[in-house]
Parts: C-alpha cells; structure tokens; sequence
C-alpha cells in the first residue's frame, strides 16, 4: 500500500505540530513500524490569518489557504488537509478553486456519526454546528 502525499494547510503551530504527529503515529500503525505517508506542512503567519478573522473576511482566509494549497500541489501533495476548525469557515469561499481535493473536518466527524447511526440533532448538541450541518446536507 502505497498511501498519498498529504499536505497540511497550516494555521495554528499547536494545531499543525498535532496534526502531522497523529499522521505519523496512525501511519506506523497501519503501514508498519516507522511507516507513515510522505507530509508536506505549509503555513501562513497566524498574524495574517488572524487579521482576517478579527474583521470577519474569511473571503480573504480562504484566500490565504488557496494560495497554500497551489504551493502544496506544486511540491507533490496529492490532497489537503487543515487542522484548525476555525478557518474550515472559509473553505467555502476556496475549494471550488482549489487545485486539490480538502479532507474537511467536519465531512468525516458527519459521516463516522452517520456510520454510528447519530442523528442531526443529537450529533448537533455532542459535536457541534459544523458536523451537524454536513449530517443534514448529506
């Protein structure tokens, strides 16, 4: 099994160093000792990202994650992945332009609460708005 080159769209150093370790530590366990998918980490300013927050533009977030996602593809990254729930608010404004695909946070939590037999509503009140939105769109 040969696993996909994973880029991470990074925000927070917290949540990126977290992520990229899970990744390893999972990828041992499934692929073999020592074994994990080859990982790309790019990240923006937290500054940058921030800014845009504090005035409501998550247009202009997400501007900053498409701009990071070319960079990723460019170095060989198969998909994306961000690890920050905050700035999930601005994938809508991105991934029609993205030059990869996102694995969204909250589109996998839906679908292993769908798969566990959650409702939109229960799963509305243990994980949040974000989750519960994707259960009632799918």
């Amino acid at each position: 099994m040969t696993p996909g080159h994973i880029g991470i769209v990074a925000c927070s150093a917290e949540g990126a160093a977290l992520c990229y370790r899970t990744i390893c530590v999972e990828g041992a366990a499934i692929l073999g000792p020592h074994a994990h998918p080859e990982v790309t980490v790019h990240t923006f300013s937290l500054a940058d990202c921030m800014a845009c927050i504090y005035r409501g533009d998550w247009a202009g977030v997400g501007e900053l994650m498409l701009r990071f996602a070319h960079k990723l593809k460019a170095v060989g990254a198969d998909f994306l992945i961000c690890p920050d729930n905050t700035i999930h608010q601005a994938l809508p404004h991105m991934v029609p332009r993205s030059p990869l695909p996102w694995l969204h946070i909250a589109e996998e939590v839906a679908g292993e609460a769908l798969a566990r037999g959650l409702s939109a509503s229960r799963s509305r009140a243990r994980v949040g708005w974000w989750t519960a939105r994707s259960i009632q769109m799918r």
